[in-house]
């Protein structure tokens, strides 16, 4: 049977083409010179997102989700996913240890719900933008199109491809004052009438406020297009990917007045970790192949193979203790470490079929899909030793630098090679009923198979999950340029959770953490520039696994948490010269951990992890002339408990942030972002109890750049 399915799946993909619903890439130097000093209007009646798969505008799409192009990646002067959401409504960032993207969408955290051109990318690692034409979230469950995962959300990278609209070369330096330094390229060169070559790369010197951080990163991403007829198109794509930097997991916490611990203040770049020891390295390889096929007007395809190697080390020592006082002062913190090796591939095979059609007085956008990929994951853990005591764990002086007494990675805690088999399909069908009122059907079917290896132990485990999982929706448009909708859908995620680590023998017959997500809401084009987005909405979480309160390398599992929230976006052109981001979020959340019998446990009640009540942001940029642009923007982040044990409270910040542009007559644009203007002390984000991250103060980024 299972062979049946897996050649069946085969079938279907060889038999689809493609067609990409992608932007266009930037066109040349005097548009890119007349645009990029206004972040870019998002009209949600033509505009259309890469990840609902199917030629939809935004405004018909029955749910909240943000595009974040390239436009407004370089006002800002974004560099990681965790820039992004800092200016996303309902996201805020997790540390993730210091080596990866940690994101929590609508107070769920994950590290694994990262797409790339539509395709899965979970490994743990730190993603670049140099190459990206935008970048897609998508709040709530998302398992019809996404699978597994996406709790509340997803995020979706939309790389550049080659642009038939002729040559073009754009070149940008920049520099800021803790001596972190990139260079990037983007080349673009028709080959022919037919075929198309783009190059994007980059280098990155890695600097920050704290004490003993360095490293650097670097990336090259050639790009070929190729019309195989009037109604074909392959694009084929490499990406090669270094990253090389010190892992720095924040400060500790401390005891004030009896009450929940709060971050450490006043040693905002003290370094809890070994400066020659805590380090992370990555290598990664991508490869992937786009077909585009028209059948007819009415009916297009897509086709997707992608293969990955990704090869990954991050070794650390880490404060795993509160810091202890003696006599009103500081004077002990407890260290704690390890190394922690994998190496995965991933292969996936995607294909879409999106038709357009009627019948009788109804029309549909049917997608039909289907998905089969591979994973195959190595991956081993070793504890440290210190010298001092034999153990992982040493309570030591707190000095300022810390003096790290001897230690090695000695003890193994961890060795597993494991395999996992997906296969999906997919059916949704979006209707119009009558010119104002559509509806949303589709389901999604997911077989999960994982073969685990634990060589350390000698046992050998195994599960396997069926799933399907439905997404309903309703639109009603009292007027073309508004929307009312409402939506419920469903999402899983297997026992051996986001990284396929936490299965053994005890939880194997368990269930997959079931999520429902309800919404509902309005979206409105105010103008053609200009747009709203409001939704309130659920997300129910069952069995849900968290660290352990004792030891962050275990895993616990609760009941699970209800969040319940409201989101507010406006975003556009306010005049001719004066653009606009801004968003609210609200979220209430609560967790549920009750026994068998029905006893409430230590965190039943507590908020979630991470999960502040408020969030805002507000960006905007004013073009005073026809050079010369000015931004001016702002974020707030109210206080939440880093964990579900409500122990420690991190403080709520506002930062100013700011920019100006200048466009010289050659084709030259210089530009200055200057990150938290007021130089606020501030925590943004964290991992545990005892790793929360310091915020950066008072600090400039300058930046050359000339497309040519």
């Amino acid at each position: 049977m299972r062979f049946f399915t897996h050649f069946s799946a085969a079938a279907l993909l060889l038999a689809l083409g493609h067609t990409g619903y992608a932007q266009s890439a930037p066109a040349l130097a005097s548009e890119l010179m007349e645009d990029e000093i206004i972040v870019t209007a998002r009209y949600l009646s033509i505009d259309k997102i890469n990840a609902v798969k199917t030629p939809t505008p935004i405004i018909n799409v029955p749910q909240s989700l943000s595009i974040i192009d390239d436009v407004q990646i370089k006002a800002q002067a974004f560099t990681s996913i965790g820039d992004i959401t800092r200016y996303s409504t309902g996201l805020n960032i997790s540390q993730g240890e210091g080596h990866r993207d940690a994101i929590i969408i609508r107070g769920n955290q994950t590290t694994a719900d990262f797409f790339q051109d539509g395709v899965r990318d979970d490994v743990q690692y730190f993603r670049p933008l140099y190459n990206l034409e935008q970048v897609e979230i998508l709040r709530g469950a998302n398992a019809l199109l996404f699978g597994r995962g996406g709790v509340g959300g997803i995020i979706n990278r939309v790389t550049k491809k080659p642009d038939s609209g002729g040559a073009f070369t754009g070149l940008t330096a920049s520099l800021d004052t803790f001596g972190a330094h990139s260079l990037a390229a983007d080349i673009n060169t028709p080959l022919s009438e037919t075929a198309g070559f783009r190059l994007n790369a980059f280098f990155e010197g890695l600097n920050t406020h704290r004490d003993f951080f360095d490293g650097r990163r670097f990336a090259v991403n050639p790009t070929a297009n190729f019309a195989l007829s009037r109604d074909s198109d392959l694009t084929l794509s490499y990406e090669y990917l270094d990253d090389d930097r010190t892992v720095d997991r924040g400060v500790p916490s401390q005891n004030v007045n009896g009450g929940p611990d709060v971050p450490l203040e006043g040693f905002n770049a003290t370094f809890f970790g070994s400066p020659d020891e805590n380090f992370t390295t990555l290598q990664a390889h991508i490869l992937r192949g786009r077909l585009d096929h028209k059948f007819s007007e009415n009916l297009r395809g897509n086709l997707t193979a992608q293969y990955a190697d990704y090869d990954k080390v991050y070794q650390n020592l880490f404060a795993s203790e509160n810091v202890q006082v003696t006599n009103g002062l500081f004077s002990e913190v407890e260290l704690d470490g390890y190394r922690d090796t994998t190496a995965r591939q991933n292969s996936f095979i995607q294909g879409n079929l999106v038709g357009e059609f009627e019948t009788g007085r109804l029309s549909h956008t049917v997608l039909m899909g289907a998905e089969y990929g591979v994973q195959n994951t190595d991956n081993a853990r070793t504890d440290n030793v210190f010298a001092a005591n034999g153990d992982d764990q040493l309570f030591i002086p707190f000095t300022d630098p810390l003096t790290i007494p001897a230690f090695g990675f000695d003890s193994p805690a961890r060795d597993r090679a494991s395999e996992v088999t997906v296969f999906s399909v997919y059916l949704q069908d979006q209707i119009s009923l009558t010119k104002r009122l559509k509806i949303l059907l589709g389901g999604r079917f997911d077989s999960f198979d994982i073969d685990v290896n634990d060589i350390m132990n000698q046992g050998q485990f195994a599960r396997g999950d069926e799933e399907f999982t439905p997404r309903l929706g309703a639109i009603y448009k009292p007027q073309e340029n508004i929307s009312l909708y409402t939506s419920y859908s469903e999402t899983f995620l297997p026992r051996s959770g986001d990284q396929f680590l936490t299965l053994n023998l005890n939880q194997s017959q368990t269930q997959p953490q079931k999520t429902v997500n309800l919404e509902a809401g309005l979206k409105w084009d105010i103008q053609p520039r200009l747009s709203l987005t409001t939704a309130i909405f659920e997300v129910d979480r069952s069995s849900v696994v968290t660290l352990d309160s004792e030891n962050s390398d275990v895993l616990d599992v609760i009941d699970g948490n209800v969040v319940q929230g409201f989101e507010l976006q406006l975003q556009g052109k306010l005049t001719n010269n004066w653009s606009i981001n801004a968003g609210y979020s609200y979220l209430n959340g609560n967790v549920q951990d009750l026994g068998s019998d029905g006893t409430a446990g230590s965190n039943d009640g507590n908020e979630p992890r991470q999960t502040p009540q408020n969030m805002f942001h507000l960006w905007n940029n004013v073009q005073l002339t026809q050079a010369f642009g000015l931004g001016l923007g702002a974020t707030y982040q109210d206080s939440y408990f880093v964990r579900e044990d409500n122990a420690v409270r991190v403080p709520d910040y506002i930062r100013l942030d700011a920019a100006a542009y200048y466009n010289l007559p050659s084709g030259v644009r210089l530009q200055v972002n200057i990150e938290n203007l007021l130089n606020t002390d501030y925590f943004p984000d964290a991992h545990s109890n005892d790793n929360i991250s310091t915020g950066k103060p008072l600090n400039a980024r300058f930046t050359i750049s000339s497309v040519f």
